[in-house]
């Protein structure tokens, strides 16, 4: 008897540690990643935002572990000017055309309890891959009070420099960082 409960033990304890772990894929219509930067030497701040992106977050929170894979399709760059959307897309900025794609990924998250405040990773832009860090806002997991879904929400940002990835154009028209806003929703799977 003492040999099926240990069994028993041995069996049940690798099934706990992976129940905690949870994988939740980002909701497009509520995820879209925002950037603001100085124009003419702060006079103003413009914003745009991408409309379309992918993803998926894992998250562990009583192991304090997880990852997060971001796909942004930089094709849907929307400043609110055709003209300006126009000069974005082309081989100036992002070159959309060889280049339709941005990626974070992330397996260095931070956690405060069983919130995540931060995650480190790699932002891939323009063909460059440099370390970035988000940081966390507003981090809340439960029940999506319509559809009742289980899902995670929260708003990371980071503050770039756009010529480490060889954005170089312009820049006395708009400054070298850029503020990165990416508000998230994802449904657990």
């Amino acid at each position: 008897m003492k040999r099926v409960c240990l069994l028993a033990t041995l069996i049940a304890v690798p099934v706990v540690a992976f129940a905690a772990e949870e994988s939740y894929v980002i909701e497009p219509t509520h995820s879209q990643p925002m950037f603001e930067i100085q124009h003419m030497g702060g006079f103003s701040s413009q914003r745009g935002n991408f409309g379309k992106l992918s993803g998926k977050i894992v998250l562990d929170r009583a192991a304090k572990k997880g990852s997060i894979d971001v796909v942004i399709d930089t094709t849907s760059i929307r400043s609110f000017s055709t003209v300006l959307d126009g000069k974005l897309k082309s081989e100036e900025f992002f070159d959309v055309a060889k280049f339709p794609t941005i990626n974070f990924k992330s397996s260095n998250l931070s956690f405060d309890g069983d919130r995540l405040v931060s995650a480190s990773g790699d932002l891939t832009m323009l063909g460059v891959t440099k370390p970035v860090t988000l940081k966390v806002a507003s981090f809340t997991c439960g029940e999506q009070p319509f559809n009742k879904k289980p899902m995670c929400g929260a708003e990371a940002t980071a503050t770039i420099k756009r010529t480490d990835w060889g954005m170089n154009n312009s820049l006395k028209a708009a400054s070298d960082e850029v503020k990165l806003i990416l508000p998230v929703e994802a449904y657990r799977e």
